[in-house]
């Protein structure tokens, strides 16, 4: 099952940028743990989206990323109740549901609990993705992959890209890699970050049309990627992916990291 969110019209970016200066002073970041969509936003605007009238809303505004994802990640007790620290207010539910919009307006993204027992679920799991080729479509091209999970995560890895080395490979078998890693760890739920729309377009958009057409495009040629694909369509399956574009090189650090991670792994030699 797979999920498209645009950066502009969808959904805020969920793991956004740390301030340059590693302050967090380029804003306030909205968490929500429980809402129509889950993960951090840069907007109050964006937040309400998810929580406005959403019944037993959880959200909550942070100075720094760290501190937002932590909310956002938070798992509740095993009776399926939140805490003492994060104990919320019961309240009807019809009224909650009838809670005015100047009420949230007011709250500013503070944690505004409605009603109801909180039930336990699994939460998604965010990682980053990005794949680079130095020289892309000449003789000596040299391509990698990037995986980014977190800071001094175990997980993280760059490696050589194996095989014809471009760009777009490199992007398509940087997300298999994740996707392969989260299989392992039996993660099935994950947001996954990449600053490749073509990866994106062509997983969630363009495979479908592919497959029918025996793997080829509309005009009938044949697909340039298909092995890649095919690869990455067969690891999908069972898995529930939300996939998020990031622009690249614009101070994201995961996407920073990502792909920090793909040019070490380009200076690999081939395995």
């Amino acid at each position: 099952m797979t999920k498209l969110f645009s950066l502009a019209h969808r959904v805020a970016l969920a793991t956004v940028s740390y301030s340059r200066c590693g302050c967090g002073g380029f804003g306030m970041f909205y968490a929500v743990r429980r809402g129509r969509k889950t993960g951090v936003f840069l907007t109050w605007n964006e937040c309400r989206t998810q929580v406005d009238r959403f019944p037993a809303a959880r959200f909550k505004k942070f100075a720094t990323e760290d501190e937002a994802w932590a909310f956002v990640r938070s798992s509740v007790s095993p009776d399926g109740s939140e805490g003492q620290k994060n104990k919320h207010v019961q309240e009807p539910q019809a009224k909650a549901n009838k809670r005015p919009r100047e009420s949230l307006d007011k709250e500013e993204g503070e944690d505004a609990e409605s009603c109801m027992k909180h039930v336990k679920r699994r939460e998604f799991v965010v990682v980053y993705t990005d794949g680079c080729c130095s020289s892309n479509g000449r003789k000596r091209a040299r391509a990698g992959i990037g995986v980014y999970w977190g800071p001094g995560h175990p997980l993280n890895v760059g490696i050589r890209l194996p095989g014809r080395q471009t760009n777009q490979r490199a992007e398509i078998h940087a997300a298999c890699r994740a996707i392969k890693q989260a299989k392992a760890q039996n993660i099935n739920k994950l947001v996954l970050y990449t600053d490749s729309m073509f990866t994106i377009n062509g997983i969630t958009n363009w495979v479908p049309g592919w497959k029918k057409n025996g793997w080829r495009t509309s005009t009938g040629k044949e697909v340039i990627n298909k092995e890649d694909f095919v690869e990455l369509d067969r690891l999908i399956q069972g898995m529930d992916i939300q996939w998020m574009h990031v622009p690249g090189h614009s101070g994201f650090i995961g996407n920073e990291e990502a792909d920090r991670l793909a040019r070490e792994g380009a200076k690999q030699s081939e395995g």
